[in-house]
């Protein structure tokens, strides 16, 4: 720890006398070697590796637009004025509220290394009012009138998910994180998820469903912008939407699905 406090030392007075210097200082190459030295003893201090970096993260098509220092949106917050009229703390708890309750789904390793995949996933699905059927079971499980459910609470071999209803459920893009690498899914509803929208459709186009047959849309906030992402799942063969002829644009979307995946049917019903 003294090395550590040393070294943060260190740093701070190295980049404050990188500061005082002009801009045209900056760009001197006698200069350069310290601002190596800063950018090492940033890696030496850094004792987590970013959750973005790992290699068994799942990165986003949309991370090329993604910024690599958000230190200004940190700013622009901080220079707002703070809203005291009821309507403006109103705003403040829903906000609050909406960010505990995103915190609440982010995805827990312990309990996929615990339970593995299928019922993992099975477990924060039904938790949260979904349902669930294995493979050969015809029941659904799904919670009671007393939000009791009939789950292990351990690994048990052989207990592999087909079908995943999250339908009207309170989802965030943080909790589908938890539905992922189900090499055996065959159908997955997101029927009434308001807020699931082209970001979580990339999410879930890239979490692993090699065997995905039926995809249920309906009622959710996707465009056809995210309908693009399909391509992931190539055994897909029905995809339930709202509204095939919403536009001309959605229209060419679905017709190059329809040409990608021969296969592939689009409904409404």
């Amino acid at each position: 720890m003294l090395n550590c406090h040393r070294n943060l030392i260190a740093v701070r007075t190295l980049v404050t006398a990188v500061r005082q210097l002009s801009g045209n200082q900056l760009d001197d190459p006698k200069l350069a070697h310290i601002k190596e030295q800063i950018e090492e003893d940033k890696k030496k201090l850094q004792w987590q590796v970013p959750f973005s970096e790992r290699p068994d993260i799942f990165k986003s098509t949309f991370k090329l637009f993604e910024m690599p220092n958000r230190n200004s949106e940190l700013l622009e917050v901080m220079q707002q004025p703070v809203d005291v009229s009821p309507a403006g703390i109103k705003k403040w708890w829903t906000n609050r509220r909406t960010k505990i309750d995103a915190f609440m789904q982010k995805f827990i390793p312990e309990r996929h290394a615990m339970l593995g995949e299928d019922l993992a996933t099975a477990h924060f699905v039904v938790h949260r009012g979904g349902s669930v059927r294995f493979r050969g079971e015809q029941r659904w499980v799904k919670m009671d009138d007393k939000e009791e459910y009939d789950l292990p609470k351990h690994y048990v071999p052989n207990m592999v998910l087909e079908e995943v209803k999250c339908d009207n459920m309170t989802l965030y893009y943080e909790g589908l994180e938890n539905i992922r690498r189900l090499g055996c899914l065959k159908h997955l509803s997101f029927r009434g998820v308001a807020n699931f929208d082209d970001w979580f459709l990339d999410r879930v186009s890239g979490s692993g469903f090699p065997s995905l047959e039926v995809l249920d849309l309906r009622g959710t906030a996707v465009t056809e912008k995210g309908l693009h992402c399909l391509y992931r799942l190539p055994s897909l063969k029905t995809l339930l939407l709202d509204d095939s002829e919403r536009d001309i644009m959605w229209k060419l979307t679905v017709a190059l699905l329809e040409e990608w995946n021969p296969k592939m049917e689009v409904k409404t019903e």
